[in-house]
């Protein structure tokens, strides 16, 4: 019998990133895979190969039907088998670098399935071949298998579930997709750009009701906007076939009433179930929820401290980069690491057209946690690189504390969404606040982020002797229309003056490295403001912004916090403030 110092059953995102790490730690390593090649549903049947499709699509989309709008006349034909083949190809190349991969860290492949026979003992079976073997460690990455549905008998013919979606022989004139989460809509998507009528019924009233609601309302119109048709609010009571079509028959949830539609194609998409049935879990008494997930701590171990697992077989959104980051953690808690998830800022991202991201918090969340936020939101229409590009749907929004400016989340619904995705994530991991992405420069012209300003702070010191009198910050609403927004300034602004009645009035300079509309809107509330300091006889001066936290941190890159705590430490009496923008103000 051989032995490892770890199994690791499944080899899909987290089960061959989970073997990887362990072999680079210096383990001995086998994987177990059903499968003949590695990769997991994921690379085999469903991530990659649903993107490869979404990628050639949107590609004969954009030549049918917007080409000619830029003086691009050609025409195009569909060749379904040959784009078929080359997503073939594509999967068939990847499936063979993870082989490669595993020759590359000596990790020992096992084709069958597994079966607990004991704590340490692992059987397998292919065919009629069974083998043993065991391991000091286990790690159980078998992901998931999709939910179905009572009265819904998926064949992959008529009826399908998005392995069979990824692969219909034909474009069917009409298809239904059950289920409006981020499967339904990728693969709907797919087959609308290729030439069906798609109808997407979703029992909740709102598609991805997890999504942030302002996201979800643009989502909504641009999908519509596509003719994808989307029913909301309904319930699917039955499905059968007859002469050649799938007969649904379909409830509306609002009022209860019955109807029946027809299509080429059903694709069943309703979620996804944790995989993990014949594993001989119960022979261990290794506990499971409702859902079938296994139950696991904070370390991914289960009731039996050295078997482990990860991915879609325990709690958490089934995504392929949260499995990954949960089997490196796992197995360098094995290692005697400090294996860890941060899993308030996993993004999850929908490939459509246009995409949507999202990390941390929704505005719904912060509501209901009664979290004091400002919100800064930017439209793809006003940036110079989507208007190059055409693609001007969508924009960028971002909730940060309205007390430390600390970003909360953040979600984008536009071109290359899930690209951009990855800075703010990077931004949040660190704590960054929203005035730290703005001033982080970027190229010109890109697709990038670019939070309004939300808030003007201000402070009132005395000099003689030096000590703290005053601060505050102005908010403004993003919603309103400028000039509104410019008059409270200047009107809260004057009473400041009119109170305290300052020699002296000083003003950060601009920091220009946004894009052309972000700075001109910074522009006019500078503009508002001179304008009004003009009318009084003060002294007016500016200062550069890394001038500024110079001279209270001695780093001109200094962070906020760093100036906000110089501040409460250098300025008498300012010990009471905690908001960023008014310690930038009292600087």
């Amino acid at each position: 019998m051989q032995e490892f110092d770890l199994i690791v059953i499944g080899s899909g995102p987290a089960g061959y990133t989970g073997a990887i790490r362990a072999a680079q730690l210096g383990m001995k390593v086998a994987c177990i895979e059903k499968r003949v090649t590695l990769g997991g549903t994921c690379l085999n049947v469903g991530c990659i190969p649903s993107k490869v499709l979404l990628n050639f699509s949107e590609k004969y989309h954009e030549v049918l039907n917007h080409c000619a709008d830029i003086g691009i006349m050609t025409s195009a034909k569909l060749d379904l088998q040959k784009m078929m083949t080359k997503k073939s190809q594509v999967v068939s190349d990847l499936c063979k670098g993870i082989e490669s991969l595993f020759v590359k860290n000596k990790i020992t492949k096992f084709t069958g399935s597994a079966k607990f026979i004991s704590a340490n003992l692992v059987e397998i079976t292919n065919g009629t071949s069974v083998t043993q073997i065991s391991a000091k460690n286990i790690l159980i990455a078998t992901g998931s298998d999709i939910i179905e549905m009572p009265n819904i008998v998926v064949d992959e013919e008529y009826i399908v579930s998005s392995t069979g979606a990824l692969s219909l022989a034909k474009v069917p004139e009409t298809m239904v997709v059950i289920g409006g989460g981020y499967i339904g809509l990728e693969l709907g998507s797919v087959w609308n750009r290729l030439g069906s009528k798609v109808t997407v019924i979703e029992y909740a009233e709102t598609i991805v009701p997890a999504l942030d609601k302002e996201i979800i309302s643009q989502f909504t119109k641009l999908l519509q906007k596509q003719s994808i048709e989307l029913r909301l609010n309904t319930k699917v009571l039955s499905a059968e076939k007859k002469a050649g079509k799938v007969i649904l028959n379909i409830q509306q949830t609002t009022d209860s009433s019955v109807q029946q539609i027809s299509a080429d194609i059903v694709l069943l998409a309703v979620g996804r179930k944790a995989h993990t049935t014949n594993l001989g879990l119960d022979k261990l008494a290794i506990q499971t929820d409702k859902q079938n997930r296994i139950t696991v701590n904070d370390h991914f171990q289960t009731i039996i401290p050295n078997i482990y697992a990860v991915g879609d077989v325990i709690a958490g959104p089934m995504l392929a980069h949260k499995a990954e980051e949960e089997a490196v953690a796992a197995v360098e808690i094995m290692a005697g690491l400090a294996g860890h998830v941060n899993y308030n800022l996993i993004p999850s991202v929908i490939y459509t057209w246009p995409e949507v991201a999202s990390v941390g918090l929704t505005e719904e969340q912060l509501k209901e946690a009664k979290i004091d936020y400002k919100v800064g939101k930017f439209p793809f229409l006003a940036n110079s690189r989507a208007r190059s590009t055409g693609f001007t749907d969508g924009m960028v929004k971002i909730l940060a504390d309205s007390v430390t400016d600390k970003v909360l989340g953040a979600h984008i619904i536009g071109p290359a969404a899930g690209t951009m995705i990855a800075e703010l994530v990077a931004f949040m991991e660190f704590g960054a606040s929203s005035e730290d992405i703005a001033r982080t420069c970027h190229a010109h012209p890109t697709l990038r982020i670019d939070p309004s300003l939300a808030g003007m702070g201000w402070g009132v010191i005395d000099t003689d002797p030096l000590k703290y009198l005053a601060s505050g910050v102005i908010k403004t609403k993003s919603s309103e229309p400028m000039h509104k927004r410019l008059a409270l300034i200047v009107a809260s602004l004057q009473k400041v003056i009119m109170q305290y009645q300052p020699v002296v009035v000083a003003m950060e300079e601009t920091f220009v490295n946004m894009n052309s509309v972000s700075s001109l809107k910074l522009g006019y509330a500078r503009g508002a403001v001179m304008s009004l300091i003009g009318g009084y006889d003060v002294a007016f001066r500016e200062f550069k912004p890394n001038v500024i936290k110079k001279s209270v941190v001695g780093y001109g890159h200094a962070e906020k916090n760093q100036v906000l705590q110089m501040i409460k430490l250098l300025l008498p009496g300012a010990s009471v403030i905690s908001n960023f923008d008014e310690a930038d103000a009292l600087a």
